[in-house]
């Protein structure tokens, strides 16, 4: 299923950024003590209690400001409500709670959205300060006190966002249908495209880029099988970006690769290969997912004998990073390949599900190593002992190594190449994770 979604708001100043960074464990977002630094929502993964949830730092919220910066990040900050499965609301002990809170906390209460009351900077352990009691009478219920830079409540903040989180569903079994979703950059065909697919004109289609703002599904059956298409808006190049709601549909392409099982990434043939198209893929290639390089307007591409090889070693070295990808020319206006693609995607989300026996893993292995023998450093020799498959969707190995500083990188990538040469694996990114013996 879906991650769920909590947004982090308040007005400026009061902390989110520090509280975002100390969440996700990472310092992702700029922490400043200048109100407005947080102009853009940032996303990242959080985990707590073994559920995992997406959580968003906003700019902060002038309810009423004139100024167009702050505009603009209340504008952002209300998108975020609207789609956030829970609201993490940070107040500031040190002002106590000012007019502006409480036209924030009236926002909130519309918006109908479950709200945890965070009042930050409560950073001396022991009893809470006298001011921390003021914020009930924001009428949202019990605040909890955190201190974001020390980390000193978080938990307890944790604790009350997972009783508002949707329930974990098990993805039904004999449920057939594969996900995918279409990304790529605004303007190269994705809606149309999923019109062609499903036969219908399920899409607004245009030629002006970044017509789809949201993530739209589309079920199709047919004799391949049962399929659930998720068009998502055009991801733009950072420099491009100035529309709020194009910054937001960024998020939601994110949300839309964590919904899918495969990811048909769409290349403009007219216009080639471009940084923003590594970056797209980069998405898909992080979250695991099945990928497919679908390269549209190919019937408007000028073409000779050998264009198609051409082009094809071309993007093999562009995207030399997921090189497992494999490429196919479409049209989706002709509707050139599109039975061909059909069949991909079948295949790599198979692919995706691949599970390896154990034996034959450790046979491959044994047969990789005996072929190139195991790095040494200063007299003392790699040993891989064994390995065993510990997941799929990615294909996840695990490898019980005597040191890990010894298996270098490139021993890592040939024994990956070792595998994909002998099960396949085509069109699935892999993963491998090291364990020194005597590691849990």
């Amino acid at each position: 299923m879906a991650k769920p979604i909590v947004a982090i708001v308040g007005r400026p100043n009061v902390g989110k950024s520090t509280l975002f960074n100390k969440l996700s464990g990472k310092r992702l977002a700029i922490v400043d003590d200048r109100p407005g630094v947080t102009r853009d929502r940032l996303y990242a993964d959080c985990e707590w209690l073994n559920r995992k949830f997406l959580i968003v730092d906003t700019g902060g919220i002038e309810p009423y400001s004139d100024d167009i910066i702050l505009s603009q990040m209340r504008r952002q900050a209300q998108i975020a409500i609207e789609t956030a499965d829970a609201i993490i609301f940070v107040c500031d002990v040190k002002t106590g709670v000012v007019a502006t809170d409480a036209e924030v906390a009236s926002m909130l209460l519309k918006s109908g959205k479950p709200i945890v009351l965070c009042v930050n900077k409560c950073d001396s352990l022991g009893a809470v300060p006298a001011d921390f009691y003021e914020f009930y009478n924001l009428g949202l219920g019990d605040p909890v006190a955190v201190s974001s830079v020390h980390g000193h409540g978080t938990g307890d903040l944790l604790d009350e966002v997972l009783k508002f989180l949707p329930e974990e569903t098990v993805e039904d079994e004999d449920d057939d249908t594969i996900k995918v979703a279409v990304i790529g950059k605004p303007n190269v065909g994705k809606s149309s495209l999923v019109n062609a697919l499903c036969g219908e004109e399920r899409m607004l289609v245009s030629n002006i880029a970044g017509t789809t703002r949201d993530a739209t599904d589309t079920e199709i059956h047919n004799k391949h099988g049962h399929f659930m298409f998720i068009d998502t808006a055009g991801l733009r190049r950072k420099s491009k970006v100035d529309d709020q709601i194009e910054k937001y549909s960024v998020m939601r392409a994110v949300a839309a690769v964590e919904r899918a099982n495969v990811c048909v990434i769409m290349i403009d043939a007219l216009e080639g290969f471009t940084e923003q198209d590594s970056k797209v893929a980069g998405i898909a290639h992080e979250a695991g997912k099945a990928c497919i390089i679908a390269v549209n307007k190919w019937d408007a591409y000028e073409k000779d004998g050998k264009t198609m090889d051409t082009y094809r070693k071309k993007l093999m070295n562009d995207f030399s990073f997921m090189s497992y990808a494999p490429i196919i020319f479409i049209s989706a206006k002709t509707g050139q390949r599109l039975d061909r693609l059909y069949e991909l995607i079948k295949y790599v989300d198979d692919q995706n599900a691949v599970r390896i026996p154990t034996g034959r893993l450790n046979q491959v292995l044994a047969d990789a190593q005996a072929r190139v023998q195991p790095p040494t450093d200063k007299g003392k020799r790699l040993k891989v002992y064994y390995m065993t498959q510990a997941s799929t969707r990615p294909p996840t190995f695990v490898a019980f190594v005597n040191s890990k500083e010894l298996f270098h990188y490139s021993y890592q990538r040939y024994i990956d190449n070792q595998i994909r040469e002998v099960f396949g694996l085509e069109g699935t990114p892999t993963r491998l994770v090291i364990r020194e013996r005597g590691e849990n």
